[in-house]
């Protein structure tokens, strides 16, 4: 009887309550003996637009129960797997709010936005184009969270119609593939597809091959970083280049 080893880490993620695919992006990348253990987020109305009011709001919601529940599992990280919740407040808030959930949980802490700032980082990259399914007020907050650490956002796109929260996470690859290629410009050194919701990851490799630059997505830079804070090996599910960072 061959038994599988559960033990190396155990990784809990916050998920925002309409998404649905946050937990196949991280089980598609998920280190072999490592196990995924998710608490879902309230804090908003499904049936709204996801603007940066409602977005603000998801951030700054009281999480103490979900923490508790988290904890729970005694994780040696946590995710936090919402981008335009941190973002639309800047980078101090996020900051404090990855110490917050990790002083909270007795773990470490990754923050989907702060998680593709230390990925571009990790990749020297210093400007980028940058692609999303929000509404433009949150790509302009994205925009000034991502030059406040140092990064140049030479070209911005949109998916140029307004989505509701599970209007992001029904998008398809071939859609995220166009929508990366629209936000490329020769100056740009990588790409960043912003959305834990968004489909990106099954895509990072096709759209590098045809633009010759890295490609990073939100779910893919968390994970690269839980990788990188556990000191966690390489192996063949990982997509892109951020992953040879390690």
């Amino acid at each position: 009887m061959t038994t599988e080893n559960r033990g190396l880490a155990r990784i809990g993620v916050l998920v925002p309550y309409t998404n649905t695919n946050l937990e196949p992006d991280l089980m598609r990348m998920r280190v072999p003996g490592t196990t995924l253990h998710a608490q879902r987020m309230g804090g908003y109305d499904a049936d709204e637009i996801p603007g940066s009011d409602q977005m603000a709001g998801l951030g700054a919601s009281d999480i103490s129960h979900d923490l508790r529940m988290i904890a729970g599992v005694r994780p040696d990280i946590v995710l936090y797997g919402c981008t335009s919740a941190t973002l639309t407040h800047g980078p101090t808030f996020d900051t404090k709010l990855a110490k917050s959930i990790a002083d909270t949980c007795q773990a470490k802490c990754v923050t989907a936005a702060g998680a593709l700032v230390a990925a571009l980082q990790a990749l020297g990259v210093q400007r980028i184009g940058f692609s999303s399914p929000y509404l433009d007020e949150i790509n302009q907050q994205a925009v000034r969270f991502l030059e406040s650490n140092g990064i140049g956002t030479i070209r911005c796109a949109d998916i140029d119609r307004t989505l509701g929260n599970y209007g992001q996470g029904e998008l398809t690859p071939a859609e995220i593939h166009d929508l990366a290629l629209r936000a490329d410009h020769k100056q740009a050194e990588a790409i960043v597809l912003s959305c834990t919701d968004m489909r990106s990851v099954e895509v990072v490799a096709e759209i590098e091959v045809a633009l010759g630059k890295p490609v990073v997505t939100s779910n893919q830079a968390m994970m690269f970083c839980v990788m990188r804070a556990l000191g966690l090996s390489r192996h063949s599910a990982l997509p892109g280049r951020l992953f040879e960072c390690l």
